[in-house]
């Protein structure tokens, strides 16, 4: 064990430093209003972008339109993955205000956008927003807390953001039914750009709180043990059994969310829908995602990460069947649908990051996250690509049913996979 620390550390500004939600609940606070932020520059897309592809820009092949989600989720999974190195250059307040300034001309392009490709652009700038801005939230709130609370404190951090997803995916919805598909749905992107930019240059960085969290960790870091991004990523992808598991499980959840974000709103519009029914359905589920994700991220530091992570992916399952056994009566598949695939993203998404944290040590724990956050955003690229291939091969359907045995299947794999381990007590 690690001798503790005989003098209290101290941040940049001479300010003593202390792990937990308590001591630090003012800089936890303004980094879950900043990833409100996040969440909602990101949910300007999910109503009205798919329909603007089709019928402002006349695209008729459902991977075309699809390709603004590979756009996005390629470009914040690579970001994702050096977001975790760039921590051992510069410090995470930097990097996450450096996000938010690649995320100002976001909503201005999706507003105005003359052309197809404008769009396309504006997910690369959004990709590299959310890979640094989010990844830094996350990151800098389990600094904060320590080990003890990471469940609450993944938690409450992915509560903020995709609650957030939802209101503006509902408020989109709405607006485009008043005012039509653009500009004014997307420009309330500005007031989530403003605040986020201005939040990150207020909270303080949290290199002071990893400094204390190692100095104290119970287990030392082997001294042959590589700690650099190209260890870690093969440690993460296939080398090291439970997180192995939960990277896979991360790619398939993105995966559906990358599904549906395309193929719902298409999907429920050619059975009746309007703009409005459909803006209340891709709101409901990451508003359940969101909320859903503190008393799951509670959870989970009690009984523990596997059973949430296991059962959520077999609840989204049932939430693909469902959308289509009774897509005879649209709305009520897709409020059905919303749900379960809500609650069942809540309970696998603080669990999946908590497991992560739990197998990895200190000091290449940044280069995990961003290994995992990797994978996990692929899946937004790869449901895109397979919703796109499949629905002008086979149909809107299919892809639904492809997303059900995904889902399903990735919950079994991570049953067999996945153990409970909490590195900080080892």
């Amino acid at each position: 064990m690690n001798a503790t620390p005989t003098t209290t550390p101290t941040d940049a500004a001479g300010r003593p430093v202390r792990l937990g939600l308590r001591e630090n609940w003012l800089q936890f606070t303004l980094l879950v209003v900043v990833n409100v932020c996040v969440g909602g520059l990101v949910g300007l897309e999910r109503t009205t972008v798919p329909l603007i592809g089709s019928e402002t820009f006349g695209l008729t092949s459902d991977l075309a339109v699809f390709s603004f989600i590979i756009a996005f989720g390629l470009t914040k999974a690579f970001t994702n993955l050096a977001a975790g190195a760039l921590t051992a250059r510069f410090r995470r307040k930097q990097l996450l205000v450096a996000g938010w300034i690649l995320g100002i001309p976001v909503p201005f392009a999706l507003a105005y956008a003359p052309s197809w490709g404008w769009i396309v652009a504006a997910n690369v700038l959004l990709g590299l927003n959310q890979g640094l801005t989010w990844s830094m939230t996350v990151n800098m709130k389990i600094d904060l807390v320590g080990p003890s609370r990471r469940g609450l404190a993944t938690g409450l951090n992915e509560a903020a953001g995709y609650t957030a997803v939802g209101v503006t995916a509902l408020l989109t919805g709405y607006l485009a039914t008043s005012y039509g598909l653009r500009p004014v749905p997307e420009l309330i992107g500005v007031i989530f750009v403003v605040a986020g930019l201005a939040l990150a240059l207020v909270v303080r960085d949290t290199a002071a709180h990893v400094a204390l969290e190692l100095a104290n960790h119970t287990k030392p870091l082997p001294t042959d043990e590589d700690t650099g991004l190209k260890a870690t990523f093969a440690r993460a992808s296939w080398r090291h059994r439970s997180l192995r598991g939960a990277s896979q499980a991360g790619l398939i959840n993105n995966l559906n969310d990358g599904l549906t974000w395309g193929v719902f709103p298409l999907l429920f519009t050619d059975h009746g829908l309007g703009l409005a029914a459909v803006g209340l359905i891709k709101g409901l589920y990451p508003i359940l995602w969101g909320l859903g994700q503190i008393p799951t991220g509670h959870l989970a530091d009690r009984i523990g990460r596997k059973p949430l992570i296991v059962y959520g992916m077999l609840v989204q399952a049932v939430g693909f069947v469902l959308a289509l056994a009774l897509l005879d009566r649209p709305l009520l598949a897709g409020i059905l649908s919303a749900i379960f695939l809500g609650l069942g993203t809540a309970m696998v998404y603080p669990a999946l990051i908590a497991s992560i944290s739990d197998h990895a040590h200190p000091a290449w724990r940044a280069n995990a996250l961003g290994t995992y956050r990797f994978w996990r955003d692929i899946g937004y690229a790869a449901g895109a690509l397979v919703a796109g291939i499949l629905a002008d091969a086979l149909g809107l359907n299919a892809t639904v049913i492809a997303a059900a045995v995904l889902t399903a299947a990735s919950g079994l794999l991570a049953a067999r996979w996945i153990t409970e381990h909490r590195s900080d007590t080892q």
